[in-house]
């Protein structure tokens, strides 16, 4: 029978959620807001681009203090500065454009601070017989923040004229981030152990034979389809309604399926199942870009956002799971957490900027619905070549089973 979770991991997860509530306040609309101000993709890609590039080097460079320092200050730090990054936005108001890469650059750091910590905090404070319903508990508060924060925002900045709501939504998501950081300090300080080696990623893709040299390139192709498809599907939505509201009802019905969904296949899938249910996951998750070709509609949007949140669980599930198997399977790997957690958001940051490269190339200068398609469709297709080089492990493992 599983373990209930200890106090700590209940309290990361109190942290972590209202970290969540506060960016699915704010951060659903904030590509909008810096289209309202900018009426430019290229804008929009430039700050995702800096975010990436920093929040992926800060994982690296901040990889020394979570190991050998303090790794809840880290924690701290992420929190304290995603506030600061929307106060930032606050103050600049419609300068925000003039300031995109600065902008993008504190989002990165703030999120490369908190989410380095939390993996290596989460993988500390849980055991195997916990950290399934640890992972449980994350989803389905993740999932409750995206069903009620965006609705709530989009009523709010649709009830109000010009920039106003946008002001309102910035300044909740700034108090909520502060009472997280009080909240934190109730979490316990993480004893250091072992020093950090910098060229531990390299050393592990070096060695030949290292199942790292696959399970990297996996995890790039997840991080494709995440660098374009985190904001651009939001922008699309509010593109073809021009329409806030109708943007926090797409995001509250998608997440309200993700939910259930995310449950169902929890509850369902069996380690002996991972290998084709992930194979059906990635090829629903490009089918259902298909009907987007007849038009980007709302109603063809809901499809495609409905259609995502049922098959999503299929491969994401199997995709995390296993990579943190990995990391835990041996006395040795997990003394190597941090490194690992630093090359597992290296292979995101790598995917998130190859499909940032594909959308800087084609929608500043052609952002018609063909376009926006065949961009979403082919950043959209890339988990199956994640799951032909994560396949093995999952075959591996259901042999076991």
């Amino acid at each position: 029978m599983a373990r209930i979770l200890e106090k700590q991991a209940v309290l990361l997860l109190i942290v972590q959620a209202l970290y969540g509530v506060s960016n699915a306040l704010s951060g659903t609309f904030l590509p909008i807001y810096l289209w309202k101000a900018s009426q430019s993709y290229s804008v929009i890609g430039w700050f995702t681009l800096a975010q990436c590039v920093v929040g992926g080097l800060t994982f690296w460079l901040a990889g020394k203090w979570v190991k050998e320092y303090n790794k809840m200050n880290s924690l701290r730090a992420g929190i304290a500065l995603s506030g600061l990054f929307y106060c930032a936005v606050l103050v600049l108001g419609d300068a925000a454009r003039s300031w995109i890469v600065p902008l993008g650059m504190l989002s990165g750091l703030a999120g490369g601070l908190f989410w380095l910590a939390y993996n290596v905090v989460y993988f500390e404070i849980t055991e195997p017989d916990t950290r399934d319903r640890f992972n449980g508990w994350a989803g389905l508060l993740g999932a409750a923040a995206g069903i009620v924060a965006p609705w709530t925002s989009g009523i709010v900045i649709t009830s109000m004229q010009g920039v106003k709501g946008y002001r309102i939504i910035f300044s909740i998501s700034l108090a909520i981030f502060t009472v997280s950081v009080v909240l934190s300090f109730f979490l316990k300080k993480r004893q250091a152990n072992g020093a950090y080696n910098w060229k531990h990623g390299w050393l592990q893709l070096k060695e030949k034979g290292n199942p790292w040299r696959r399970m990297l390139p996996a995890i790039a192709a997840q991080g494709i389809r995440e660098g374009v498809f985190m904001f651009l599907v939001g922008l699309t939505v509010y593109t073809a309604t021009k329409d806030e509201s109708k943007l926090g009802m797409y995001s509250l019905i998608t997440s309200f399926v993700a939910l259930i969904s995310f449950w169902l296949v929890g509850r369902w899938l069996k380690k002996g199942g991972r290998k084709w249910a992930m194979l059906v996951g990635v090829i629903m998750l490009g089918v259902v870009i298909l009907p987007l070709f007849n038009g980007v509609t709302y109603t063809t949007l809901l499809i495609f956002g409905v259609g995502t949140s049922l098959f999503m669980p299929l491969y994401i599930i199997p995709m995390t799971s296993r990579v943190f198997d990995l990391i835990g399977q041996s006395q040795q790997s997990a003394t190597e957490r941090e490194e690992f957690v630093v090359l597992r958001e290296g292979g995101l940051t790598i995917g998130r900027l190859i499909g940032l490269a594909a959308y800087m190339f084609v929608l500043p200068f052609n952002h018609s619905e063909a376009a926006i398609t065949w961009l979403m469709l082919a950043v959209g297709i890339s988990p199956i070549l994640g799951w032909w080089f994560i396949s093995p492990f999952l075959a591996s493992q259901r042999t076991k089973a």
